[in-house]
């Protein structure tokens, strides 16, 4: 399955955003134009249906979101309600649409409403009669709670699913943090994720991303996992050298840009769920950057994962395989911000017809300059 329309409604930058997406997903535009907003309302869904991780009201008061009042744009009009709406399905149609409301109460969000969609079937519309006896119920989603979700329980496990990275390599070398319970979206605990994947598949897929890293870093001839003499597990990489057995180095000496694309070949094969990605081509030089839609491509291709990708990189556009309907084109406007798919603009498609690359078409529209100085939005 993937995310097939997303809909949002006052959701920190955005007023209102109806866009499509498809299996990859390109997020172009400027500092603060709300790219990492646009992908955190996902992640929003995500955090409130994946178990033990606290449902709404952690999902809301979370230090990224910091509660309904930071969340809510402060370009809300009479109906303030907070809006997500997705509509889930396979290739060709949907199968689901999940839509949440929530607005601020007396002990923190309430579900203002909540909604279930299965084939055109509402399966769950919310505030319900157990609702208005007890209101305290409104403080959860269904979303959230396995003896109310039952009858969409697959939706639920999908968007518990939904993948976050933004890689950070200064933790990844940090032991200590190996203790760490969860996943980390920094890739703090990318090691021991690594380490406690059965032998057959880990094996399987460092194959796969030696072959991958080939592009980016030629000399990389072997990668295995092992632990060291207190336990503690490492990713090491025999790059050749003329001396026998002298090229092994251990994520402590890898480039940071070599762990970046370590992990997100890895964390690519790890799931078939949405993955959200900030700024992959962070640490890359422009040559190997060029080359990532390519592999993502390649790295998905036997096991379908729908990526949205946040990039400011015209060399990760270049590629010409990028569809236009891949592109989605976050703008500040007077009021907030705008999405559109690229291929929706007749001036973004005439460029491309003449014959320039993705990147020409689309990033000289959303550079600062290109934005006549609107005031650029902020939330509350």
């Amino acid at each position: 399955m993937q995310i097939r329309r997303l809909r949002l409604e006052n959701w920190k930058n955005f007023r209102s955003v109806d866009v499509a997406l498809s299996s990859r997903v390109f997020l172009v535009g400027p500092n603060a134009a709300g790219k990492s907003n646009l992908l955190d309302a996902l992640r929003f869904l995500g955090d409130v249906a994946r178990p033990g991780a606290g449902g709404l009201q952690a999902a809301v008061a979370n230090e990224r979101r910091q509660g309904i009042s930071q969340i809510r744009s402060l370009h809300a009009r009479a109906r303030s309600a907070i809006v997500i709406e997705v509509e889930v399905g396979d290739a060709e149609r949907t199968n689901w649409t999940y839509r949440l409301e929530i607005a601020g109460g007396k002990q923190g969000a309430v579900v203002a409403r909540e909604r279930v969609e299965h084939d055109g079937t509402t399966i769950l519309d919310r505030p319900n009669a157990n609702d208005r006896d007890d209101g305290a119920l409104l403080g959860q989603t269904h979303l959230e709670q396995l003896s109310a979700n039952g009858r969409f329980r697959p939706l639920a496990e999908f968007l518990a699913r939904i993948g976050y990275l933004h890689l950070v390599p200064q933790l990844l070398r940090e032991p200590q943090r190996f203790d760490l319970i969860g996943s980390d979206p920094l890739g703090s605990d990318f090691l021991r994720r690594v380490a406690n994947t059965p032998t057959k598949t880990r094996e399987s897929r460092l194959r796969a991303i030696e072959k991958a890293m080939r592009v980016a870093v030629p000399s990389l001839a072997q990668l295995e996992q092992i632990h060291d003499k207190a336990g503690v597990p490492h990713l090491r990489g025999r790059f050749e050298h003329w001396r026998p057995n002298a090229g092994w180095q251990d994520e402590r000496q890898f480039s940071d840009g070599t762990l970046r694309l370590i992990a997100l070949l890895w964390i690519l094969m790890e799931d078939q769920a949405p993955l959200l990605l900030e700024e992959p081509e962070l640490s890359l030089n422009g040559a190997i950057v060029r080359e990532i839609p390519r592999m993502l491509h390649a790295a998905t291709r036997k096991r379908p994962r729908q990526i949205l990708v946040s990039t400011h990189s015209g060399d990760l556009l270049a590629d010409r395989g990028i569809a236009l309907e891949e592109i989605l084109m976050v703008t500040p406007v007077r009021e907030g911000s705008k999405v559109e798919v690229a291929a929706n603009r007749k001036d973004v498609r005439a460029l491309l017809e003449a014959g320039v690359s993705p990147a020409e078409a689309v990033l000289p529209h959303t550079e600062p300059g290109a934005m006549k100085q609107q005031p650029l939005p902020f939330t509350a």
